[in-house]
């Protein structure tokens, strides 16, 4: 959320010998300019607009969640069979790909405890169950917001 001022700067900055590149992010449509009245897409002055090349990124299907996380795995030296696999796929299509990767380790864990080399569906099913993603976080402390002080 960068407001005029900052647009400036960066406006003369992209005019020197020396122009760095510049990525955004943002998932915003039509909105003012921080401290201004225009609006413009993205929230952007139409000026820094008219030079940027704009790249759609999509959201990963299950297929490649569960390719991606199958990398992961390997790349971790972490064993795991397909079923378990498509399920931690789901659980990222459900909440995010970050967490699904980020419960890879907690079931590797679970599963020597176990005396296993390899992740099965009920470890993954053990640890979905202890640990909650930022969505289900968020959630939880705005129904419960009256239990916490503020």
């Amino acid at each position: 959320m960068l407001d005029i001022e900052c647009f400036t700067y960066l406006n003369r900055a992209l005019e020197s010998a020396l122009a760095p590149i510049v990525i955004f992010a943002t998932n915003r449509g039509l909105c003012s300019i921080r401290g201004t009245d225009m609006v413009s897409p993205h929230g952007l002055p139409v000026d820094l607009l008219d030079r940027l090349v704009i790249i759609r990124t999509l959201p990963y299907t299950p297929q490649e969640m569960v390719q991606i996380l199958a990398l992961r795995a390997q790349v971790e030296s972490i064993g795991i069979d397909e079923e378990s696999l498509a399920f931690l796929g789901e659980v990222g299509d459900r909440t995010s790909l970050r967490h699904g990767v980020q419960l890879l380790t907690p079931s590797m864990m679970l599963a020597r405890t176990n005396g296993r080399d390899e992740i099965s569906r009920g470890d993954l099913d053990e640890v979905d169950s202890l640990f909650h993603d930022a969505k289900f976080s968020a959630r939880l402390l705005a129904e419960q917001a009256d239990k916490y002080i503020s």
